[in-house]
């Protein structure tokens, strides 16, 4: 994981997991309604998971 991905997800986090799928992004986008903070943290997961 980039530097630049890492700060992608901090400013945009449903779009920083667009290439992970459309169920990522649904996730990333409704808790990132919920707050910000829960919004980055998903994808953080999300972009940190290795087997994807």
């Amino acid at each position: 994981m980039s530097i630049w991905r890492v700060l992608f997800a901090i400013l945009f986090p449903p779009l920083s997991v667009l290439d992970k799928g459309c169920g990522s992004v649904v996730i990333v986008f409704l808790l990132t309604l919920c707050g910000w903070i829960p919004g980055i943290i998903a994808a953080l997961i999300i972009l940190n998971n290795p087997n994807r």
